[in-house]
């Protein structure tokens, strides 16, 4: 860092006396005006080379990058500069994977004590339900992980798990909203967005925030998970596929030779800046304007960085691509790496798709063990290849990745009160999550649920908390963090959010 620091003052020095047309001053017989001299500096060749590259080495941000009042990013030392959010559509299993309770072994067919009865998405409360998968300690620490995810078993020591987590709905769609936005309504910025927005990118040929759905189909609610809200509109995700075409219509449909393309361009540009100069202020507009701009830089890049063929095979194999059933997600694993490295700020994978018959995410209602074992087949080794790969590459010390559902699922069974089914119903009252990387407390488990696995009922758990402590880790103060909308400063954690600080190393 100190290297690069001097290299750009350096140019910037070079520069500066290379802008100045010197013979000005011999002739004038006197030395030039302060001020006249930091004018130079400051709009001649010398200011441009001083602005880009104090820009390039994160020092410097564009004027509108950053919309907090009275604030410049970071608010605090940074323990991470990057996120890989993992997001597991459907409800995941708290019971059966990173919550173990013995005590729910034990009452296995009885009915669910006391006379209070939870209010469940459809209103079948059975008779608990033992866990499906058995549970060991895992590793140095002893973390409890079930034999669904024998390989992230294998890395429990890399885990922060928390599961405490509480949520306010039991419906798929405002629940995923929720765990996206921190709120249970749409319009409002995704994560990744106010990252964008309060970070920016560190590459000028790829966006900040990019999505990789599940090719199976799209989560609730689609493409709004992964929308700009009432921020800029530059700050959206952008979705790209791990197989096939990246992106579509990134290239033209034919085609064309160089000085074509070059010509198109520039009328394009003459067009764009005519247009946009009648209408000043159309955010849309000039999103657009700059998205042409980074398509054209991305039609270098992409097809450099989604080229995973070239990786070696003991990496692809790390990540299970030999593996039918794991080739998929491992794509997408491997693909978040690959953009990591080449400056993306943040990556979001989606794993499960729509909702319906056959369901192809987390939900699982009818059938636990086929449901879970399943979709925790597609995921468990390229997840854990993706965390061993960043610890050998050193990237995890700068990465955060998260591990998150909207909600769990209860510990008793979906069915008659006098029988013990397959399935389990949606739980917003407690489940579990768990973080990956730079600053925090490896092998750790923070907060519990009740003796069943119902509830959080010891150090509660909400997505402001969540989200406070992930801003945290990226050196933004979460109650800094805001963009004034409809006579609000509006802010990803709301009114709300504390950082969990017995987390943090």
């Amino acid at each position: 860092m100190a290297g690069r620091l001097l290299l750009a003052l350096y140019s910037i020095v070079a520069n500066f006396f290379m802008s100045i047309d010197w013979t000005q001053y011999w002739s004038a017989g006197r030395p030039e005006s302060r001020r006249s001299f930091l004018s130079t500096a400051s709009t001649g060749l010398a200011g441009i080379a001083a602005s880009r590259l104090l820009m390039k080495a994160g020092l410097l941000q564009a004027e509108g990058q950053f919309g907090t009042r009275g604030a410049t990013p970071p608010h605090q030392t940074a323990n991470v500069k990057q996120v890989i959010h993992i997001v597991l559509c459907g409800g995941l299993s708290q019971v059966d994977t990173f919550d173990y309770k013995p005590a729910l072994e034990r009452a296995h067919g009885q009915s669910l004590p006391g006379d209070e009865r939870p209010d469940v998405f459809f209103g079948q409360v059975g008779r608990l339900k033992k866990n499906d998968w058995a549970f060991q300690q895992r590793g140095q620490s002893g973390l409890w992980i079930s034999d669904l995810f024998p390989h992230l078993a294998g890395i429990a020591d890399e885990l922060t798990v928390i599961r405490s987590m509480f949520a306010e709905t039991s419906n798929h769609t405002p629940a995923t909203f929720q765990e996206n936005t921190g709120f249970r309504l749409n319009g409002f910025p995704v994560a990744g967005s106010w990252l964008s927005y309060g970070l920016g990118s560190e590459t000028d040929d790829l966006p900040a925030y990019v999505v990789i759905p599940d090719p199976r189909g799209y989560p609730a609610g689609g493409s709004i998970n992964w929308t700009n809200g009432f921020l800029p509109a530059r700050h959206q995700g952008v979705p790209m596929r791990a197989r096939g075409q990246a992106i579509d219509d990134l290239f033209p449909a034919r085609p064309i030779t160089a000085s074509a393309e070059r010509a198109g361009r520039g009328y394009l540009a003459r067009l764009n800046q005519r247009h946009a100069e009648r209408r000043q202020g159309d955010d849309v507009l000039s999103a657009r304007i700059r998205s042409y701009e980074l398509a054209a830089r991305m039609q270098l890049a992409v097809p450099e960085v989604s080229a995973l063929e070239t990786e070696p095979a003991s990496i692809q194999s790390l990540y299970g691509l030999e593996r039918p059933e794991c080739v998929d997600f491992g794509r997408g694993c491997l693909l978040a790496r690959r953009l990591l490295e080449r400056g993306v700020r943040f990556v979001q994978m989606f794993s499960g798709g729509a909702f319906g018959s056959p369901r192809i995410n987390w939900d699982g209602h009818e059938d636990m063990v086929r449901n879970h074992g399943r979709e925790a087949l597609r995921i468990d080794q390229p997840i854990a290849g993706l965390l061993k790969d960043l610890r050998l590459r050193g990237m995890l010390d700068e990465t955060l990745v998260l591990f998150t559902s909207e909600f769990g699922r209860t510990p008793f069974a979906q069915s008659k009160a006098d029988e013990v089914g397959r399935g389990r119903d949606h739980n917003q009252y407690g489940f579990s999550v768990w973080l990956a990387g730079g600053g925090l407390k490896r092998g750790f488990s923070y907060g519990a649920t009740d003796e069943l696995g119902l509830k959080a009922v010891d150090n509660r758990v909400d997505w402001y908390d969540f989200y406070a402590t992930v801003l945290h880790q990226l050196g933004l103060n979460h109650e800094r963090l805001t963009y004034y909308h409809n006579g609000i400063q509006r802010r990803l954690t709301n009114v709300h959010g504390s950082v969990i600080k017995p987390l943090l190393a």
